[in-house]
């Protein structure tokens, strides 16, 4: 099993940034990829950001530009900046992995294990 422990939400306003946080334990060798998905209220899921352990990287349309995806192999640690943040930015954020050697998608689906979210409000 993984376990996925998120940090580094908050409340901003319009414009600002945050920093999010993934720490991933403890079998991480089974982690081909992983992603940042967000949730407002009533709203689906949707992708944020993916990348795989070679360092390919995907974007939702909505986010390119403003948000980057990195990840610190070394630490098991995923990480995802968000610049120019917009009150459609508001959501529940969560981190996600998956054991699948394939590329990064922003598929629900495709990931397995999941964190418990941290919260990010933008204020206008």
């Amino acid at each position: 099993q993984v376990e996925l422990v998120e940090s580094g939400g908050g409340s901003v306003q319009t414009g600002g940034s945050l920093r999010l946080s993934c720490a991933a334990s403890p079998y991480t060798s089974r982690i081909y990829s992983m992603g940042w998905f967000r949730q407002a209220p009533g709203k689906k899921r949707e992708g944020v950001a993916g990348i795989d352990k070679s360092g390919n990287t995907r974007y939702a349309d909505s986010v390119k530009g403003r948000f980057t995806i990195s990840q610190d192999n070394a630490e098991n640690t995923l990480h995802l900046q968000l610049n120019s943040l917009q009150p459609e930015d508001t959501a529940m954020y969560y981190c996600a992995a998956s054991s699948l050697r394939l590329p990064p998608t922003l598929t629900v689906d495709f990931y397995k294990y999941w964190g418990q979210g941290t919260q990010v409000t933008v204020s206008s």
